[in-house]
């Protein structure tokens, strides 16, 4: 048991791991951000440009409800909520665009790479081809 406590120990202290745990955190904590700015800022905004519409109310009602909240003989409508769905996707895409961003930042930050230094340039088929008849002619002075 020993043995098996320690080997955790050593999988759970990786810096890996660490720093996969920081992420998730980070990354929870700015999808919380990116859902207030669609629902609080972008999606009221989208919202008054195309009249009042209101995406997260759209649904496309399946069964309607029966009655009132709180009565014993009270049914819950079924429905659809795709505007949630376009909310989310809007999620999506600005969490996608500003990741885009900060890694472009980063990537600027960073030290560019100096290019690898030209490997020499190897003899021309011309030269190699002078060459052999230079030796061939040696050879056959020496015969």
């Amino acid at each position: 048991m020993k043995k098996f406590l320690n080997e955790f120990k050593e999988f759970a202290m990786r810096g890996n791991v660490i720093d996969l745990a920081v992420g998730v955190v980070i990354g929870g904590a700015f999808g919380a951000i990116t859902t207030s700015l669609v629902n609080d800022i972008i999606m009221p905004l989208i919202s008054m440009l195309t009249g009042g519409l209101d995406f997260s109310a759209w649904k496309w009602i399946l069964k309607p409800g029966v009655g009132v909240e709180g009565d014993p003989n009270f049914v819950a409508e079924v429905a659809v909520n795709f505007g949630n769905l376009i909310s989310v996707i809007l999620n999506f895409i600005i969490i996608a665009f500003v990741i885009f961003l900060v890694i472009k930042a980063i990537n600027k930050l960073k030290k560019p790479e100096e290019p690898a230094p030209e490997a020499p340039a190897g003899p021309t088929s011309e030269e190699l081809l002078s060459e052999i008849r230079d030796l061939l002619k040696e050879s056959n002075k020496n015969e």
